[in-house]
């Protein structure tokens, strides 16, 4: 069986505090900009996909997945 290995985000000095959720958030933002510059499926995209997966919970990737469908995501995408 493969062993799997698990890893987080690195550091970033712009996010020096214990609180990550702007540092989730971010990582959000810097993500699907990337994929709308690139388009999808660019490999490049995926390190931010991978840090936001790591750092942001389930539930708030959803319902902004949800609030970008709908046109009403809160941040500058």
């Amino acid at each position: 069986m493969a062993e799997i290995e698990l890893k987080t985000a690195p550091g970033d000095y712009r996010f020096p505090t214990t609180n990550q959720s702007r540092h989730c958030f971010t990582r959000y933002i810097e993500f699907h900009r990337c994929v709308a510059a690139k388009g999808d499926g660019a490999g490049e995209c995926e390190k931010f996909a991978k840090y936001y997966r790591s750092l942001c919970p389930a539930e708030w990737v959803d319902r902004w997945n949800e609030q970008r469908e709908n046109g009403v995501f809160p941040g500058p995408l």
